[in-house]
């Protein structure tokens, strides 16, 4: 049974579109049956186009990204998430909608790569780390067995993985 994961964001323009990018590139990579999502609280309506830039060079196909609410993941026909994830202390702290299932919850913050000033080079580069640590954060979630933990002990996992 396919595990949906769900990542928000305030925007749903760049932490939270990294994420989605790289969960489900390392899911497909490693044969995993774990579904990645991405949403904000307040959309912008556009993907910052340094994220889908740093994520096309890792190899990760971005068609189909969009800017997008929580809401569309909070209906009755939704995919149920086994796994919320915000990456963003803002959306951490907004009252989130009901979620059909009880999914487990988790806060893994980043600072945001798109308030970073300077030249393209310097931007990019804050945009190329940002990817590199969710990157590995999603491979360390890949690696827990999502399906056979109870909520307690994916909690847990979850948790110390932010600790890490």
């Amino acid at each position: 049974m396919t595990a949906h994961v769900l990542i928000l964001c305030t925007h749903n323009s760049a932490r939270s579109v990294l994420a989605e990018g790289m969960l489900g590139h390392w899911a497909r990579r490693l044969g995993r049956d774990v579904q990645a999502h991405s949403a904000g609280s307040a959309p912008s309506g556009r993907v910052n186009p340094l994220a889908l830039a740093v994520l096309q060079r890792a190899g990760v196909d971005t068609a189909g990204f969009h800017s997008k609410s929580w809401d569309a993941f909070a209906t009755a026909d939704a995919p149920r998430m086994r796994v919320v994830i915000t990456v963003c202390d803002s959306a951490a702290g907004e009252a989130c909608p009901v979620w059909p299932g009880s999914p487990v919850r988790v806060h893994w913050g980043y600072p945001d790569p798109s308030s970073v000033q300077g030249d393209e080079a310097t931007r990019m580069q804050a945009f190329e780390l940002t990817r590199q640590a969710i990157g590995y954060r999603m491979l360390q979630l890949l690696a827990l067995p999502i399906d056979s933990l109870s909520d307690d002990e994916l909690r847990a996992a979850l948790a110390a993985i932010a600790q890490a």
